[in-house]
């Protein structure tokens, strides 16, 4: 997704390695090495930096980076905006950090259970992912760690003050870098993915006339709400536009044509769909809009057409794509 980052580290624990790795084969994705995790989060952190710089750890040495960056899975809608601000002010200051305010007031027990102290919530923020630092500075940060760092730290910014004497720059981050940490943040997290690929559709019409006055019609009339592609080509022909649009995970097409339901141009469509990487973990939605001009003032659809669009939305909605059925009759 960010073309920038060389090579892409995936910590994960033992028992999900092969797991992890045929998620990536699965998937297509590139630039990943699988790495086995430590018992705590600095152990795994120090693993995945070890790639890149011990022999005995990988079968082939990365070449090293000037800059890493650590994220965490929990994070999973951090923008590539926060990403590039982190990296640069890491170039600039040697190592950097995402922060938010804080959104309630930390407080102290005391042994017996009782208040012992507040702190005072505008002085302070809140450590956010994704951090980045030069390679050399994170690196010979963890190599001085005590057992006692590893084990029971949980701050790589206070690593890289602690032993290299490098003052993180803090970064503001964005409201979508909170934490999926209870079963209740899974359905948000659903609900973002969402609302996030809803915002995106991708008209499809023949270059016929008729179909382009409509096709551009219909954007139009969109573009106040949500982003659209609108492309003039036939499904028929192995268009790289398409191709691209596909591959940038677009799940909502809309297809303008003037033969009866085109369900064979439509199949087409569906075939590119299962042959790219989009993962099909949420439905793809496939409006069929069917141009006619009627013979006469009546309205009609043969059983026979009805019979066959049914039939198709049956069998790919086992896919997870929808297909629904739009016929416009117009003079």
């Amino acid at each position: 997704r960010i073309s920038w980052i060389s090579d892409i580290i995936v910590v994960v624990s033992p028992e999900n390695v092969e797991k992890m790795k045929t998620i990536i084969e699965k998937y297509g994705h590139k630039r990943v090495t699988v790495v086995e995790g430590g018992t705590t989060r600095h152990r795994s952190i120090f693993n995945g930096l070890k790639v890149f710089a011990e022999n005995e750890f990988s079968s082939h040495l990365l070449q090293k980076p000037e800059v890493v960056i650590i994220h965490d899975a929990v994070r999973p809608f951090v923008e590539e905006d926060i990403v590039s601000k982190v990296v640069m002010a890491a170039k600039e200051h040697g190592a950097a950090g995402a922060i938010r305010p804080l959104v309630s007031t930390v407080i102290a027990s005391a042994a017996d259970g009782c208040l012992d102290h507040s702190l005072e919530r505008a002085r302070y923020r809140a450590s956010e992912m994704p951090q980045a630092f030069l390679f050399d500075i994170i690196y010979e940060a963890y190599q001085q760690c005590t057992d006692y760092d590893l084990d029971y730290g949980t701050e790589c910014l206070h690593l890289a003050l602690k032993y290299c004497k490098t003052n993180a720059k803090l970064v503001e981050g964005t409201a979508d870098l909170w934490k999926v940490t209870y079963k209740r943040d899974l359905y948000a997290a659903e609900s973002i993915i969402k609302d996030n690929l809803s915002q995106q559709v991708c008209l499809i019409t023949n270059v016929k006339e008729t179909l382009a006055q409509v096709g551009f019609l219909l954007p139009e009339s969109l573009k106040s709400q949500i982003k659209v592609e609108a492309i003039s080509i036939s499904l028929s022909t192995n268009d790289s536009c398409l191709q691209n649009i596909i591959s940038g995970q677009c799940y909502n097409f809309v297809c303008v044509n003037d033969k009866r339901w085109a369900i064979q141009e439509t199949q087409e469509l569906v075939d590119m769909l299962e042959k790219s990487n989009i993962p099909l973990l949420y439905p793809v939605v496939l409006i069929l809009v069917h141009l006619d001009i009627p013979e006469n003032n009546s309205f009609s659809i043969g059983m026979e057409d009805l019979t066959t669009i049914k039939k198709f939305a049956r069998e790919t909605k086992k896919k997870n794509i929808l297909v629904y059925g739009l016929l416009m009759q117009y003079k």
